[in-house]
């Protein structure tokens, strides 16, 4: 490492409040699924940042597209109407078939918006202050209050005390647990499509079938957070139309605006009609020109690229690639996830062998202390996957058993 990129590291240690153990890297800029330290140092990407960078870094219609409104407006707030705001919500509908958005500055926002938007729906039905939310144990929907409250990860919450109350948990996959949990006062039930944070867990057909049913005959609202597995990366734009159902309520953000930070939440028709009205809910910069502008864009290059047929084609093949990596380290117990959203569970903490990798030019992270998470841009190619192997090998031999 040079001095210079020492320095910085060392600057933001005095600076920035400590709540990330950052890698000991500086990257200064990226270029389709590679980035670049401030030494020169090429990456191959397969972080994006955090199931972000769906289109990868520098891409020229994208940067043009968020330029060109920059020097149009950026903000101006909800008191107005924007055209890409506009814009973006009509695109959000045609690919959700959702019928009300409502834009926030982030997934954590999102899981708020849509938790309100549940209490609101029950409380206009009877009057009462006491509904309860059944979330999914080993769940991560962010570290705001609410958003924490639904986490099903006891050590985020513990410190934070009390949470927002009312809140029971379930398990991903096991209908019976949930149904266990159904009272009277139940107003929603919460769960990723796929857990992430959580150890790559996709919801099973039947578990969600099941659950959707049970909404119904108990109008009770089915709240999906797509923030990590939505926008293509499991193959569909969202991960739930591969169950042939529909939520009440959705969460998205991370990809939804490719690097602007922006989020959403959306819902049908039937509970925007009986849930948040003028005054309930709102944010200063939700929705403003710039976020909806990068949204415009990425679901219009997701559309002109064929972003979801890669991701099919190359996720199945990440996915082979990944078990024949399985089969070959004795320290790999299981692989899973859909599409490129994948993850290697290990036999041992996985810290070192994401700095090996990171030393020899490869970028990974972890879900939890023993998984590799795969989270690469959503333009890879078969090639940077064989790219990746190469390096994620070479890091295994030096520290797991062949």
């Amino acid at each position: 490492m040079s001095a210079t990129m020492q320095k910085y590291i060392d600057e933001a240690e005095q600076a920035l409040l400590h709540t990330y153990n950052r890698y000991q890297v500086v990257f200064e800029k990226g270029d389709g699924v590679y980035l670049y330290d401030l030494d020169g140092k090429k990456y191959l990407d397969f972080v994006s940042g955090i199931a972000v960078f769906a289109l990868g870094y520098n891409n020229k219609e994208y940067n043009d597209a968020l330029k060109a409104q920059i020097d149009k407006i950026i903000h101006t707030s909800n008191y107005y109407y924007n055209l890409p705001a506009v814009e973006a919500a009509k695109k959000l509908k045609e690919i959700s078939g959702m019928d009300r958005v409502f834009f926030t500055n982030s997934g954590a926002e999102a899981v708020e918006g849509a938790i309100k938007t549940a209490r609101k729906y029950a409380y206009l039905k009877d009057g009462r202050t006491d509904h309860e939310i059944i979330a999914m144990n080993h769940s991560f929907h962010g570290r705001t209050m609410g958003a924490l409250s639904v986490t099903g990860n006891p050590h985020y919450r513990e410190a934070f005390e009390p949470m927002i109350g009312n809140i029971r948990f379930a398990d991903l996959n096991d209908f019976e647990s949930v149904e266990a949990q159904v009272t009277d006062r139940t107003c929603a039930i919460i769960f990723e499509t796929v857990q992430g944070e959580g150890g790559i867990y996709p919801a099973a057909e039947e578990f969600m079938q099941k659950v959707r049913k049970l909404c119904d005959e108990r109008d009770i609202l089915m709240i999906l957070d797509e923030i990590q597995c939505g926008m293509g990366r499991t193959g569909e734009m969202f991960a739930w139309q591969r169950y042939g159902i529909k939520p009440d309520v959705m969460t998205s953000a991370k990809a939804l605006g490719c690097g602007v930070p922006v989020g959403a939440f959306l819902m049908t028709e039937k509970v925007a009609a009986r849930s948040l009205a003028a005054g309930d809910h709102g944010t200063t910069y939700g929705g403003n020109p710039l976020a909806c502008a990068a949204i415009c864009k990425v679901v219009e290059l997701f559309e002109k690229q064929d972003v979801l047929a890669n991701v099919r084609e190359t996720g199945a093949y990440l996915g082979e690639r990944l078990d024949q990596l399985a089969e070959e380290f004795d320290c790999v117990k299981a692989r899973r996830g859909v599409g490129l959203l994948q993850g290697l569970v290990f036999d041992r903490p996985v810290g070192d062998m994401i700095r090996k990798a990171m030393d020899k030019g490869l970028v990974l992270i972890n879900a939890g202390a023993d998984i590799i998470r795969f989270v690469p841009s959503l333009i890879i190619t078969k090639e940077n996957v064989d790219e990746m192997i190469v390096i994620l090998r070479e890091s295994l031999k030096e520290t797991c058993s062949l």
